[in-house]
């Protein structure tokens, strides 16, 4: 048996080395994954919530584990298929402005530029890249990986509902209520009566805009004046469009059992106060899947929710929900915990103080009278006025 011949059956006995992922760079605005061979084929593709490009190189397998840096929170890589999938998890948004395989397939060169929720969005719904390998011998690229295109049907615009009427001198701040619900959204119940919340909410709006024009300090406008439905965007939307300085969405709370009684005063939050807080968010929420629409796959509502960093308009809504609780405590029946916060639609207007105002629960026999009477009305009325015009008196002695 010859010398050759033994070094070649040992070779063909012997494990081959396996092709790995040698190191990953991660730099400033670009990251560098190198392979301790050639590759030929590599993809990408970002996913979100939470925000991660994922690489997939077929003919290697994973290499050690490699800590982050900057944007690059967490290198992560696993098996898949014939190949290993890298993740990047990103501690910030960014998309690959672009990618190309160097140094004869043996590196993965990955420019990455910051971007904010809707620009990650719109690159991950534009799908995979390939990133092409180089020309082996030249000094040029076959190609290098197209930039994204995203393209997005653009419906024709829709015409804007007619705004409401506001009444009240021109010069004068303006205030916006919203009667909840409506249409063939009655809202809560009454079982007993068969009071529907959708009707004492406007009874309620009106008597407050009728408080409000007599005192003769602010302008109102009501989102609605009649039995029908807005949806929650278009209600803070209306007010929006007529530049309100404060929006008053005016409910009526309910329990299945027991005998809850008192107002409260909710204002926004990503996080509910409590778990009551949380179930009248839930149940708000969904009214809009009545009227047909899913706000959660809605792309207005996502981008208003990823404004809501606002936070003087979240502060300045919780200082007049605690002036309301102030004013009310000594004509209506309140909660001892007033004023709570809540991850309600309604309230996501991110450039307007706004309130959900729960004036009691139609649900127990003596609140639902007293919401359902002139002189409870009236009381509801004059709790909302005196607040305001504290709230504007402060808002101008501060400027």
């Amino acid at each position: 048996m010859s010398f050759a011949f033994v070094i070649a059956l040992l070779a063909t006995l012997s494990p081959a080395r396996a092709d790995t992922v040698e190191r990953v760079e991660v730099g400033e605005g670009n990251v560098v994954i190198r392979f301790d061979s050639a590759v030929t084929r590599a993809s990408g593709f970002l996913l979100p919530a939470p925000d991660r490009i994922a690489i997939d190189v077929d003919g290697i397998t994973p290499g050690a584990r490699i800590p982050g840096s900057g944007a690059v929170a967490q290198v992560r890589q696993g098996r898949r298929d014939s190949g290993t999938r890298i993740v990047l998890d990103l501690a910030q948004p960014m998309v690959i402005e672009q990618g190309e395989l160097r140094d004869e397939g043996r590196s993965l060169a990955l420019t990455l530029r910051p971007t904010d929720k809707r620009g990650f969005t719109a690159a991950a719904m534009a799908g995979a890249r390939r990133f092409l390998p180089w020309n082996w011998g030249r000094d040029t690229p076959v190609a290098t990986a197209a930039s994204y295109k995203v393209t997005v049907p653009v419906p024709p615009p829709a015409r804007a509902a007619p705004l409401p009427k506001v009444q009240g001198d021109d010069d004068r701040p303006l205030v916006v209520i919203d009667a909840g619900h409506g249409g063939n959204d009655p809202g809560a119940i009454n079982q007993a009566t068969g009071l529907r919340e959708k009707d004492v909410t406007l009874r309620i709006a009106r008597a407050i805009r009728d408080n409000l024009l007599a005192g003769g300090r602010v302008r109102v406008a009501l989102t609605r004046n009649d039995d029908r439905y807005i949806l929650h965007r278009e209600r803070f939307g209306i007010a929006r469009r007529l530049k309100a300085d404060l929006f008053i969405s005016i409910h009526c709370d309910s329990v299945g059992t027991g005998l809850a009684s008192g107002a409260t005063a909710y204002t926004l939050s990503d996080v509910a106060s409590d778990k009551e807080a949380a179930l009248l968010a839930a149940r708000e929420n969904k009214s809009d899947v009545i009227a047909g629409v899913r706000l959660d796959r809605n792309p207005d509502v996502s981008s208003i929710l990823i404004d809501l960093t606002q936070r003087e308009t979240m502060n300045a809504s919780a200082g007049f929900a605690r002036l309301l609780g102030r004013e009310a405590k000594p004509l209506i029946p309140t909660k001892p915990n007033f004023h709570r916060t809540a991850s309600l639609l309604v309230l996501k207007a991110p450039d307007m103080p706004s309130i959900l105002f729960e004036t009691g629960y139609i649900s127990t026999p003596e609140d639902a009278a007293f919401l359902d009477s002139k002189a409870g009305r009236e009381k509801i009325a004059e709790s909302v006025r005196r607040a305001v015009e504290v709230y504007f008196a402060r808002r101008l002695a501060t400027r």
